[in-house]
């Protein structure tokens, strides 16, 4: 991943980044090889971060990198709602509300002390099912979070 902050995607972006980054089944092999790829990226700068995916309630991957703390997975925790409740990412979401000058509490009517519209959890998407999961992580700018994630989506899905 670059050093650089990336800048604000459009909702028009974060859009067809979730239409491309779908997958043709996801089970515990593939939550596994997402998980270990997003450590194995965060490793060598030694990036603060936690990492969770699920499916559904059901948690397959969770790991705490050095430098990162219980505060990453209380947000890990927040913005995965996001992603179960609208099945977007948490970006998108959060970019819905800026551009609509509201607070995702406003617009949404949820609690932000329960959800948080701020990057980093992207949805778990199945081509002829729809949403099943999240991959979630925290500890770097919002930014940052959420292209780290589309990074690694787009390798593995390639792969």
């Amino acid at each position: 991943m670059s050093t650089a902050d990336p800048a604000w995607p459009s909702v028009a972006e974060l859009t067809a980044q979730e239409r491309e980054l779908r997958w043709q089944r996801f089970d515990e092999d593939d939550a596994w090889r997402l998980g270990v790829a997003l450590v194995e990226q965060a490793r060598a700068p030694q990036l603060p971060l936690a990492i969770d995916i699920s499916r559904g309630d059901h948690q397959l991957f969770h790991a705490a990198l050095p430098g990162s703390s219980p505060d990453n997975d209380a947000w890990l925790a927040r913005k995965t709602r996001v992603v179960r409740r609208f099945h977007l990412s948490s970006l998108h979401v959060g970019q819905l509300c800026r551009d609509a000058g509201r607070t995702l509490e406003d617009m949404f009517l949820v609690p932000e002390r329960d959800f948080a519209a701020h990057g980093g959890a992207f949805p778990i998407t199945v081509v002829g099912v729809g949403v099943v999961g999240c991959v979630a992580v925290s500890g770097l700018p919002q930014l940052q979070d959420h292209a780290l994630v589309v990074e690694v989506l787009r390798e593995q899905l390639r792969a």
